[in-house]
């Protein structure tokens, strides 16, 4: 018996956190992997890419807090994107 690829398949996940002036975001995939090297992005709401950075070691990625309204994208390449809005830090 063979399981299907869905059920094998691992979707990615992020979580934010506001620490003082910075953004700390914890990036893998939901089977605990980690997303070493992967890019994670931060835009503007007018789409406009402010930075892209790459999960270190740990699977972190640290931002400076930007001016206005921002979301910070996770796109690992398989399945759909996690994107996390600045209203939800």
């Amino acid at each position: 018996m063979s399981a299907s690829a869905s059920a094998l398949a691992h979707y990615p996940v992020m979580t934010c956190e506001q620490e003082s002036a910075e953004i700390l975001c914890h990036v893998g995939f939901s089977d605990g992997t980690k997303a070493v090297g992967k890019p994670v992005k931060l835009y503007d709401y007018d789409e406009t890419l402010l930075v892209s950075k790459k999960a270190d070691k740990y699977s972190q990625v640290r931002f400076q807090q930007p001016e206005g309204e921002f979301y910070i994208q996770f796109d690992s390449g398989h399945e759909f994107p996690v994107e996390v809005d600045y209203g939800e830090l």
